[in-house]
């Protein structure tokens, strides 16, 4: 390879325009895979390491992106409910605590009540907006989510209805 640099900062940016847009549909993967992004090149410019082993953990970062993209379809779950399990299981206590399985199916009821339960004014009437919040803590404590793991996962999921409601609008 002539210029290793060249191909580090085209790699970065394709990384980066492709956690960029997996943000809109899953916020707690793209967090993740944007802080390893960021912590690998600030680990090169502190010369750390040297352009081909950033360039390795760079490419060894964009497999592990197409594996989680094709994670959902081997687990049967959409995108949605992806990204919904992905709020809930954030917490390893958590996965423990409910195990897989049962964080697959709260993701699952949830995607479909919250489908269920969306009216055409949603985006613009707060008693809509609430009554979508107390379906989520409905469901979180119907299935037994520990109280003490429940904020953090219903404020993520509350983030999911933001991101359905579209730019501008919050959900809390």
């Amino acid at each position: 390879m002539d210029r290793p640099n060249l191909a580090l900062e085209a790699l970065r940016k394709l990384l980066g325009d492709q956690i960029r847009s997996r943000s809109k549909s899953n916020a707690v993967e793209s967090r993740r895979y944007s802080e390893r992004l960021t912590d690998a090149i600030a680990r090169y410019h502190t010369n750390a390491v040297s352009t081909v082993e950033v360039l390795q953990t760079l490419i060894d970062l964009a497999k592990e992106i197409r594996a989680s993209q094709a994670r959902g379809e081997a687990e049967g779950l959409t995108p949605e409910e992806i990204a919904f399990y992905d709020a809930l299981a954030n917490n390893e206590s958590a996965v423990d605590i409910m195990g897989n399985d049962s964080l697959k199916l709260i993701a699952a009821e949830l995607v479909n009540s919250l489908r269920a339960n969306a009216t055409v004014d949603w985006s613009h009437r707060e008693s809509a907006r609430a009554r979508m919040r107390v379906l989520v803590k409905r469901i979180l404590r119907k299935y037994g989510f520990p109280p003490t793991f429940r904020m953090k996962p219903y404020r993520r999921c509350c983030s999911r209805l933001s991101y359905w409601l579209g730019p501008g609008n919050r959900i809390l």
